[in-house]
């Protein structure tokens, strides 16, 4: 396979971290990862450690940034769901404008999905409603205007009760408002000029729904972090690694998601399989994800994750 020139190789970084359990929820303080952790009312994110992993990201050979913005700024339509903490508007995008003197190509990231809405504060309990929807709309325009990319991660992952079974407020939306939904921010977000990015998790269980009724307008990233690619696979293995193949045959763009959190072999396997499986006109980059927070404590597992993306990115 011939690299292009703007293939992405990105990571995640959490900005915000609000995006599991309520900030009341108890039993959960933890441990390394954040959907172990309740939410805060108080930024997670070291400013000196930012910057020093900004730096190493970059020497690692990433190009490509999504940032989980969440509740991490003081918004101008919505700054009622700032936190201790949050940056203001003026230092976020002197920030961004210096990561994008850097090199790096910037993307936004809000999590639509009701499982990680925490961040949107009561918003999150309205959900489908006239206010949720135009709290949405006002929130990508202006996060849009920030960050001036051609795409938006809107995330929609793990709307599921398992995933919200210890949570202290489950909601789950299904069938035709869940689409009626997701069209609304896919709406919102090509309004601005971008094309959305989406975790494909309503596909496991809806394959031909999905392959049906998802525009192709939006750039499908499908999650897997485990390593068994062999034909005899678990179904838990076959549900996240099926779509790769699917969402190939059905021509729609791929930005594939890999993680260091279980294996230190999944992204460059993740990327050898994917290299094989999605052809060069749909393969538009891989993305690393850690699910740890931007400080001291996790500093190692931060330039671990950035490590891994160098080395497959050298066997790519």
């Amino acid at each position: 396979m011939k690299q292009k020139q703007d293939f992405m190789w990105a990571t995640l970084v959490h900005f915000g971290t609000n995006m599991w359990y309520d900030v009341c929820d108890k039993g959960h303080e933890a441990f390394t990862k954040l959907w172990e952790i309740p939410g805060s009312a108080e930024m997670r994110l070291d400013k000196d450690i930012w910057i020093k992993y900004m730096d190493y990201l970059k020497q690692s050979g990433i190009n490509t940034l999504i940032i989980d913005i969440g509740d991490g700024v003081i918004y101008d339509s919505h700054p009622e769901i700032a936190i201790k903490g949050s940056w203001t508007k003026a230092d976020f995008l002197s920030e961004l404008e210096r990561l994008k003197n850097m090199g790096f190509n910037l993307i936004p990231k809000l999590n639509f999905s009701s499982c990680h809405d925490i961040w949107m504060k009561e918003y999150s309990r309205m959900l489908s409603t006239p206010t949720y929807y135009k709290f949405c709309e006002d929130i990508i325009d202006e996060v849009c205007e920030m960050f001036k990319s051609p795409y938006f991660h809107i995330g929609m992952d793990e709307e599921d009760y398992e995933t919200q079974k210890h949570y202290s407020y489950a909601v789950i939306r299904s069938g035709e408002l869940w689409w009626n939904d997701l069209y609304r921010i896919i709406k919102a977000v090509e309004k601005n000029g971008c094309r959305p990015i989406m975790w494909t998790d309503y596909m496991r269980e809806h394959p031909e729904e999905f392959l049906e009724k998802c525009p192709k307008s939006v750039i499908a990233c499908n999650w897997y972090y485990m390593n068994n690619f062999d034909k005899n696979r678990s179904r838990d293995d076959e549900i996240r690694i099926r779509p790769f193949e699917l969402l190939e045959q059905h021509g729609f763009d791929q930005f594939p998601g890999g993680s260091s959190c279980f294996s230190d072999e999944n992204f460059n396997s993740l990327t050898q399989y994917c290299k094989k499986t999605i052809s060069d006109e749909h393969f538009l980059g891989m993305l690393q994800t850690t699910w740890t927070m931007v400080t001291e404590p996790w500093y190692k597992t931060l330039t671990h994750a950035a490590d891994l993306v160098a080395e497959a990115k050298k066997r790519f």
